[in-house]
């Protein structure tokens, strides 16, 4: 069982030098707060095509990777404090390497289920003004996770997040990473990850193309905002 250290939402907000939506500043709460099927009450998403939705309706990151960071960007400031990367929910003793596709836990009186790692995007670049952010996330497999409600309820910081059933344990969210940007064109591996029955239609959709072409999809507009 981990305990939640903070629970964080944000409105959407001008970010960068062309004032971007974005809703990735996000800030603790020191209340109870509903959980919805499309995330917390109160917090939004500026890009709702690429960013919330059922299959990402909260993310998580490890605190953990706080000091890894610190060591390795300018921006000590704002890794001061959990929402850095515009997370949810913030615990220490769960990472990458032990959550897995189809993970349920108890989240407050919520019950939530793991979908997919982050895929991280430029609004990264422009929150730390480290122009390859969102590369460096990608690279490091710090990315944290989402998680899908499958029951909605009430969430406060200092709840408990508990393990209550595993569906798929050998796909990791850190083994998910590492064949979509390690191993991108391991032709058996992604095919297992094509049958996950609790994967999103997204990612199906990433390991059907790259078995079909043989090549793997363009991640500059993802990772530079091109």
């Amino acid at each position: 069982m981990i305990r939640v250290d903070d629970v964080l939402i944000g409105a959407v907000r001008p970010l960068g030098p062309k004032g971007i939506a974005s809703g990735i500043a996000k800030q603790a709460v020191d209340r109870q707060i509903r959980l919805e099927t499309l995330g917390f009450v109160g917090d939004e998403q500026g890009d709702t095509r690429h960013h919330g939705g059922p299959d990402k309706a909260v993310h998580h990151y490890p605190q953990e990777h706080y000091a890894a960071w610190r060591d390795e960007v300018e921006a000590v400031d704002l890794l001061a404090r959990p929402g850095a990367f515009g997370e949810n929910v913030a615990t220490s003793g769960l990472t990458e390497n032990e959550v897995a596709v189809g993970d349920r836990f108890r989240l407050g009186t919520a019950l939530v289920e793991v979908s997919q790692g982050r895929q991280p995007c430029f609004r990264l670049n422009l929150r730390f003004g480290v122009k390859d952010m969102a590369l460096r996330m990608q690279q490091s497999g710090r990315t944290g996770w989402y998680y899908r409600v499958i029951e909605p309820g009430l969430v406060a910081p200092g709840d408990a997040l508990e393990l209550v059933e595993r569906r798929a344990p050998d796909w990791t969210i850190a083994r998910l990473w590492r064949l979509l940007y390690v191993d991108v064109l391991d032709r058996e591996a992604l095919a297992a990850m094509i049958a996950l029955e609790h994967l999103p239609e997204r990612w199906r959709e990433i390991g059907q193309a790259r078995l079909q072409r043989g090549e793997v999809e363009d991640w500059d507009r993802r990772l530079k905002g091109e």
